[in-house]
């Protein structure tokens, strides 16, 4: 599954581990995670991020 980096914070969503503050358990893509759903460091919405290119 890919990562994903918001590009207002360098914040990076990776599948692996989630956002368990957030309700998002270890394991959901990032397709899965709900649209209202925010950035837990900057609170920027989901559009904010893109693909993280490794």
């Amino acid at each position: 599954m890919k990562k994903y980096i918001c590009t207002a914070c360098d914040y990076i969503y990776d599948p692996d581990i989630g956002d368990e503050d957030g309700g998002i358990a270890p394991g959901t893509a990032f397709e899965d995670i709900p649209d209202d759903w925010v950035c837990p460091d900057c609170g920027m919405s989901k559009d904010a991020f893109e693909p993280l290119e490794e």
